[in-house]
């Protein structure tokens, strides 16, 4: 274990200092945020320079977590074990679900949702942190470099760090069994367990609730725009918003599942922490305005009296949450009605299933 820290925290020190150094070297990227106008165009180029940076710095971490492992061990095989057959195939997949669904849900949406990362949480907690951290990376250089109009994001490259943080996140909490089902929880580990998920939805809902009628006052939630399939996939968006809450609820009424308050804990940490890494990004290269749903967010903190730096801080801490419980009980649900065969097959499946000591005991 001591072996395995030591790669971790060789690449992160990596990755931060060469960020540090790129930064240093290319200079700001800070747009004037005095105003903060959803209509103002994103900081394109600054956010292109950013995005290389970032790519390059994560490359370099994840060279030098290689480098140490091969020194400790002449090998690579807790890389090599996370991207067997089964992985490959699966990223490209995952890849291109999340620029669909999250482009629908920017253009047509005007809540604070994303959905752009169910093929990186899939793939982490299948896979293990290193195939999830580098789908979602992929996902957005790709999102904002290759694919065309009206798929492209010009703005999702810069936020690719983050990505990769929720698809580790994500590996991180497969490879520790938060995943896995767990029915028939007694009696007074499914009310505590049970009441602290039901809280901390109905928290972020009135968060998410008073922080976008401040600035919409009675503005249609509904999906809105030309294009047909983004109107479809947007509604689909509003569905699963939905279906989290009855779900989460069914679970643990149903089920019994305890594992439905591992989701909720799950989707609030990784938000915060993804709230915490994006805030500085949306503000010193974008001036808070990225051209999703929640500028008008931003919008409302800086109504408020807000600097810009606590505005995309505060909306983060709004939206991300609620995105990510949303993303992690539709991942759950995948998991749960993949074929037990199947899912044993990934490099983190024996992590997923459900334990017989579950039954009827505490988890």
């Amino acid at each position: 274990m001591s072996q395995t820290w030591t790669r971790v925290a060789g690449g992160v020190v990596t990755t931060v200092v060469a960020t540090i150094v790129g930064l240093a070297a290319v200079g700001g990227f800070t747009q004037n945020p005095s105003t903060v106008d959803p209509s103002h165009p994103p900081n394109v180029t600054g956010a292109n320079s950013f995005a290389l940076i970032l790519a390059v710095a994560v490359i370099l971490g994840f060279v030098a977590y290689a480098a140490i492992e091969y020194a400790q061990t002449r090998g690579l095989d807790s890389i090599s074990r996370q991207f067997d057959t089964r992985t490959i195939v699966l990223m490209p997949l995952a890849i291109a679900f999340n620029i669909i669904l999250g482009q629908a849900v920017g253009t047509v949406l005007k809540v604070p949702i994303y959905l752009d990362s169910i093929g990186t949480i899939l793939v982490g907690a299948l896979a293990g942190p290193i195939p999830g951290a580098l789908t979602g990376l992929l996902s957005n250089l790709i999102w904002s470099y290759v694919v065309p109009p009206p798929l492209n994001s010009p703005t999702a490259g810069a936020f690719a760090i983050v990505a990769a943080i929720i698809g580790l996140l994500a590996g991180v909490y497969g490879r520790i069994g938060w995943f896995r089902p767990r029915p028939n929880t007694p009696t007074r580990s499914l009310v505590i367990g049970g009441g602290l998920a039901i809280g901390l939805i109905l928290v972020m809902a009135l968060l998410a609730y008073l922080g976008y009628t401040r600035i919409m006052g009675d503005t249609s939630l509904l999906p809105s725009g030309d294009n047909q399939l983004f109107l479809v996939l947007g509604w689909v968006a509003i569905g699963l918003v939905i279906a989290t809450i009855v779900g989460l609820i069914v679970l643990l009424v149903a089920r019994r599942d305890l594992t439905a308050a591992y989701v909720v804990v799950m989707g609030v940490m990784t938000g915060l922490i993804a709230a915490a890494v994006s805030a500085p990004i949306s503000a010193n290269v974008y001036g808070g305005v990225t051209g999703a749903g929640t500028d008008f967010l931003v919008l409302a903190f800086r109504q408020a009296g807000s600097d810009i730096q606590a505005a995309t801080l505060g909306q983060g801490f709004i939206s991300d949450p609620i995105d990510k419980v949303t993303t992690f009980f539709v991942v759950y649900i995948i998991l749960g009605a993949m074929a037990v065969r199947t899912k044993a097959r990934f490099p983190q499946g024996e992590y997923l299933m459900e334990h017989p000591a579950d039954a009827g005991s505490n988890p």
